[in-house]
């Protein structure tokens, strides 16, 4: 049998969609902005 193809990594979803990682781009800062607005729970990873 294969793998499966997800093989999650804490460290490396945190580094790729974290709160820091959001917030360096204005992208991402406008991403954190909208979640923020709709109340979501938790804004990031």
């Amino acid at each position: 049998m294969p793998k499966r193809t997800y093989q999650p990594n804490a460290k490396r979803a945190k580094r790729k969609h974290g709160f820091l990682k959001r917030m360096k781009t204005k992208d991402g800062q406008d991403i954190i902005k909208r979640r923020k607005q709709k109340g979501r729970k938790k804004l990031t990873k």
